[in-house]
């Protein structure tokens, strides 16, 4: 709605005179298959805006982004389904926008393109409307978000989605010690039983210390893959176990909430 390819059911939507929205779709963009990649970032500029008031060529630009080298000249056509999306990202950025639309930005990145992504959303100045299921990614860079609940109910959190399930923690709390606190005025009654089953209590008192445990071996991780000094290899390494433990930690959050919500 905002890009204008789909009407609002009601009401409408006015940008401001000096907005320059930069639209990254999950669907992608046909890049020109018979160009080399140097050619098509030049047809878009030919220095690019670093966010601090500096400016690099595209070439520098291109390194940054794992295109070295005799890269540059490769032909689009010989690209890989990655390469392409990374260059496909790349013409967004290039055109300095003020207002950046993410639509599943990380879908088929590697870890350290990932990295350096972050990297440049972190230092840039405009305003970001991110859409992900990437709870890392989304936790380092965001401060609001908007949780669809679904039936149409949207939660405003200020905050990001760490901070979301903090507060689905201390509401949980909140609930629990004022069961605990109700006063009994009539004759007593049988103990409701809980939802859970045994095995699902004791479940859910493990997965929050299961979750700490690889929180903590993430941040391990997050520091090799961004210490210049590793080796190549080792990077490789750490990247796909990197993948590994976001992934699980994902998982095992949903099944926390799962859980809790049920208890």
């Amino acid at each position: 709605m905002i890009m204008g390819l789909v009407k609002p059911d009601a009401g409408r939507i006015k940008a401001g005179e000096t907005m320059v929205f930069g639209y990254y779709s999950q669907e992608g963009l046909k890049l020109p298959e018979d160009k080399r990649v140097i050619d098509v970032v030049k047809d878009i500029a030919e220095y690019v805006d670093t966010g601090d008031g500096n400016y690099i060529s595209v070439g520098q630009f291109l390194n940054y982004f794992r295109f070295a080298g005799s890269k540059q000249h490769t032909y689009v056509s010989k690209l890989s389904g990655g390469e392409k999306r990374r260059l496909y990202l790349l013409t967004i950025l290039l055109k300095n926008p003020n207002f950046l639309i993410l639509d599943e930005p990380t879908n088929d990145l590697d870890i350290v393109t990932l990295n350096l992504l972050e990297e440049f959303l972190l230092n840039y100045q405009g305003c970001i409307l991110l859409v992900t299921h990437d709870r890392y990614f989304m936790d380092r860079l965001v401060d609001h978000i908007f949780v669809m609940e679904g039936d149409g109910n949207v939660k405003d959190i200020n905050g990001n989605y760490t901070d979301y399930r903090d507060s689905l923690k201390e509401s949980l709390k909140l609930k629990q010690e004022a069961l605990k606190s109700e006063k009994v005025v009539t004759k007593p009654v049988k103990e409701k039983k809980s939802k859970l089953s045994f095995m699902e209590k004791k479940e859910l008192d493990s997965l929050e210390a299961e979750i700490a445990k690889l929180e903590d071996k993430k941040k391990l991780f997050e520091k090799i893959l961004s210490d210049g000094n590793s080796e190549t290899t080792k990077i490789a390494e750490v990247s796909v176990e990197f993948g590994f433990i976001i992934k699980t930690i994902d998982q095992k959050t949903l099944r926390w909430l799962e859980l809790s919500e049920k208890a």
